[in-house]
Formats: structure tokens, C-alpha cells, sequence
């Protein structure tokens, strides 16, 4: 309590106020609603006093961390993002790819040789998920879509019989290569 205080009385709060407010990623800060400082650690009196800008008005691949046995890695052994002239073609890449999982889903090939372009997630799904099947679907297409640099989210449609599904698949451009993150056959 300070000398002249009130015993009832509780200290006012004075927030410390930035010249500016900079958030060290893009994209969602560039229309940031200045109602959601409070999200970001900012006092919500903050919001009349200090302008909201962004460091960067361009969006960046952050690399999906890896971990082994639920601890992270260093900083070091983790994956660093590669700029697109580092990377093989991502169309042959990708058609290469379904073309290989295809193969191990059904039993023709080991899930093994998929390890090395595959995040540990992926592919411990890739593991559980291995079941002979009687018929090899057929790919009828293949989208690519590419949201930022160094990242290609891909939908593929597979026939089965009489069945169309949908592989969606999310690769990241780390390390020269292209590495699947995210894996769902819908």
C-alpha cells in the first residue's frame, strides 16, 4: 500500500502504451479489429491510444514443427522452409505421391518409402491406416492450389468402384523438399 493510500482502496491501473503495436506475423493483423487486442496480451484501453500494424503485409510459411516421442526438437534439426526455386516440381511431385500411397494403402509397396516426404504424424496415419484392398482406385483428378509460397494444398478425386472420394493432402516446401503435413481421405 502506498503512503497515502486508502486501506480500501485498490491502486488504479495505468497501462504502458506503445508508440505502436507490431505483430510479428501477416496476415490476420493487416485487417486486425482493434477489439481483439486483448487476444494478443494488449489491455483493451489500449485500442482508442495505439495504432494496430503489421510488420509484414506478407504471409510466410512457419514449418509444422516435428517432435520425437512428445518432445521438440531443437530449433536447429527443425525443418526450415525453402523458397520455390529450391523445389522439385510440385505436380510431378504430387502425382508421384498419391500415386505411392495408393500403392501402400493396398499392400503393393512399403509404407517405409513414403517416410522420408512424409511429416511423423502423416505417416504413423499412413501406418495404422495400411488395409489390402481388392481394387486399386483410379485417379480421375488432381488439384493444386498454392495459398503462400512453399506451401500446395491438394485434393485428389480416386473412383473405387462405384465410390468417388476425395484425398486432401497439404505439403510444405522445408528443406529442398516437399514434405505432406496433413493427410485425409474423405
Amino acid at each position: 500500500m502506498k503512503p497515502n493510500q486508502q486501506p480500501d482502496q485498490e491502486p488504479s491501473y495505468t497501462p504502458k502504451i506503445p508508440k505502436k503495436l507490431e505483430f510479428p506475423y501477416a496476415g490476420p493483423a493487416n485487417n486486425l479489429d482493434q477489439g481483439a487486442l486483448q487476444l494478443f496480451g494488449y489491455p483493451a484501453a489500449l485500442a482508442d491510444l495505439a495504432p494496430v500494424t503489421p510488420r509484414s503485409s506478407k504471409l510466410y510459411l512457419v514449418p509444422t514443427p516435428v517432435t520425437f516421442e512428445g518432445e521438440d526438437l531443437e530449433p536447429d534439426i527443425q525443418p526450415k522452409p525453402s523458397p520455390l526455386s529450391d523445389l522439385p516440381n510440385i505436380e510431378q511431385w504430387v502425382s508421384r505421391y498419391v500415386v505411392s500411397l495408393i500403392e501402400v494403402w493396398s499392400g503393393k509397396r512399403a509404407a517405409m518409402q513414403l517416410a522420408r516426404w512424409s511429416h511423423q504424424k502423416v505417416y504413423e496415419h499412413l501406418v495404422a491406416t495400411i488395409r489390402m484392398r481388392a481394387a486399386l482406385p483410379k485417379i480421375r483428378n488432381i488439384y493444386i492450389s498454392q495459398p503462400i509460397e512453399g506451401v500446395a494444398e491438394t485434393t485428389v478425386t480416386l473412383r473405387y468402384d462405384d465410390r468417388v472420394r476425395s484425398l486432401v493432402l497439404r505439403f510444405e516446401g522445408v528443406d529442398k523438399r516437399w514434405l505432406c503435413t496433413q493427410l485425409a481421405l474423405i
